[in-house]
């Protein structure tokens, strides 16, 4: 079994004092508002408290490269960091969002590094990238937004979707066909786009469950210099896949904190609850609610913590690994949400609790980052290669 050192373990535990005490305290104010219709996130006068108390205690670029001023810490720490922050429904994650970050460690050139990731890292500057197109969601490698040499530029057209984050972007990490031929095998390639560029447009913001938003955008014949290519040309397919594997990494760990959380609720409402002369905690099926949730939660745990542990080895392609945990941990916490609300009667039914708020997030979970059948279709494709 994996183990967490001392000193992951005393951040983790800093962490859930962190959650307790500085998000918590906020779950009501993000209900109403989501309830409401609005967005289910936090305002700019919440976050900047947030932020500057995250500085304070060292939550900051836990895993950014020491050479821009993070902390960089290995794979097991941020899974315990993240198992915290999955506990609240409050959206908030310490600065920088990773995926991103990562890709750039891996590809950026010295320019970009300074022009983009220090500030990025130091929280002067936000981040998004655009994916996902209409037609080409679940398959990236369908993409059609098209990027042609002119010189020493390149002209880009197309559009993207379901992109997160833009309101608040710098920059927008873009992918693109560069060889229409070859597609992932060699002919996408990164861009970094500034905001305001001209020819790039936000269509149209686009209201998700939960509260949250993303966005459509579209480009029509935006000039970039070649000094805005992320990596190499045609070779922005593998770090592309690297981001991925990190959000699904933090997907699994922030799902076994719902998870967590919704168990807790439920235990403790069925230890008070009385209904026919006897509490919930004594009916068979809460019973086995909660056996199960307990089982599922611990065997997601276990997943995480292996494919940290193989990170922290050196393991270079764990996309098996983070296909598994984005399917079971996403269809496990929607379970456990689902009972937990079913035990609350009509009361888990209402805007009042966060488990409303999980339920929506869990959902949403089980199709960005890569929906459940497409990760099992990748998953047993590697199967069957490895007993063919």
């Amino acid at each position: 079994m994996p183990v967490i050192a001392e000193e992951h373990q005393m951040l983790q535990e800093l962490v859930a004092k962190f959650v307790d005490q500085e998000l918590m305290p906020l779950e009501k104010a993000v209900l109403e508002r989501e309830a409401s219709g609005g967005k289910g996130g936090l305002t700019a006068e919440e976050e900047g408290p947030l932020f500057a108390r995250c500085k304070e205690l060292g939550l900051w670029a836990l895993d950014a490269p020491e050479e821009v001023g993070g902390a960089n810490l290995p794979a097991m720490a941020l899974v315990g960091v993240n198992f915290e922050l999955g506990r609240t429904c409050v959206p908030f994650a310490f600065p920088p969002d990773a995926p991103n970050m990562h890709m750039m460690v891996q590809v950026a050139t010295d320019e970009q590094k300074r022009k983009y990731l220090d500030p990025y890292v130091k929280g002067e500057f936000g981040s998004a990238i655009g994916i996902s197109e209409p037609g080409a969601g679940g398959d990236p490698a369908e993409m059609k937004t098209r990027a042609i040499k002119d010189g020493d530029h390149w002209v880009i057209n197309g559009r993207k979707i379901w992109v997160s984050r833009v309101p608040d972007a710098d920059f927008l990490i873009l992918m693109a066909l560069t060889d229409p031929v070859k597609k992932a095998r060699g002919g996408i390639t990164a861009f970094i786009v500034d905001k305001g560029t001209p020819g790039f447009t936000i269509e149209r913001e686009i209201k998700m469950l939960a509260g949250a938003r993303t966005y459509e955008l579209v480009f029509e014949d935006m000039r970039l210099h070649e000094r805005q290519v992320l990596g190499k040309v045609g070779e922005g397919f593998a770090p592309m896949q690297l981001r991925l594997t990190v959000r699904r990494l933090q997907m699994g760990a922030w799902c076994v904190g719902m998870a967590t959380r919704a168990l807790q609720m439920m235990c403790e409402h069925a230890q008070q609850r009385v209904t026919f002369g006897s509490k919930l905690a004594d009916k068979q099926a809460i019973q086995w609610w909660i056996a199960d949730a307990a089982t599922k939660i611990h065997a997601t745990r276990l997943m995480v913590l292996d494919a940290a542990e193989k990170q922290d080895a050196g393991a270079t392609d764990l996309r098996t690994e983070a296909s598994m945990i984005k399917l079971y941990a996403t269809e496990m916490v929607g379970e456990v949400i689902d009972n937990a609300m079913q035990a609350f009667g009509a009361m888990g039914m209402t805007k009042e609790l966060p488990l409303q708020m999980f339920a929506q997030r869990a959902r949403l979970m089980k199709i960005y980052e890569g929906p459940s059948e497409v990760h099992r279709m990748v998953i047993a494709r590697r199967t069957l290669r490895q007993f063919g």
